[in-house]
């Protein structure tokens, strides 16, 4: 079992910068593909950016086009933190922000439904 806690949300303006983390339970954090998602209110839930596991210590990054550029996605293995960098907000970033893992590596890490384990989300509104 994993248990995800996401924190470092908050209302910010657009061009502002946040940082979200997601402490994770479990002894296989180091071999867990991680991902952030984000749902905006009457939106479906929709990938941001995942770390996936290849293997050993090996990771590669994947971010949803609407992101990539100005949000980065990294992991402290020491510490069971994935953490989401994001720069440059927008209005439309406003969402409840999720963190989610899946043991082991997946070649569907866009999808929510490759993920096991999710957190309770946290709030980012971005005003205009």
């Amino acid at each position: 079992q994993v248990q995800l806690v996401e924190s470092g949300g908050g209302l910010v303006q657009t061009g502002d910068s946040l940082r979200l983390s997601c402490a994770a339970s479990g002894p296989t954090f180091s071999s867990t593909t991680m991902g952030w998602f984000r749902q905006a209110p009457g939106k479906e839930r929709e990938v941001v950016a995942a770390i996936i596991w290849t293997g050993g210590n090996t990771y590669y990054t994947d971010y949803a086009d609407t992101v990539k550029g100005r949000f980065t996605i990294s992991r402290d293995n020491a510490k069971n933190t994935v953490y989401l960098q994001m720069t440059s907000l927008k209005p439309e970033a406003t969402a409840n922000y999720y963190c989610a893992a899946v043991t082991g590596r997946t070649t569907t890490s866009r999808l929510v439904y490759a993920y096991t384990y999710w957190g309770q989300g946290t709030q980012v509104p971005v005003s205009s």
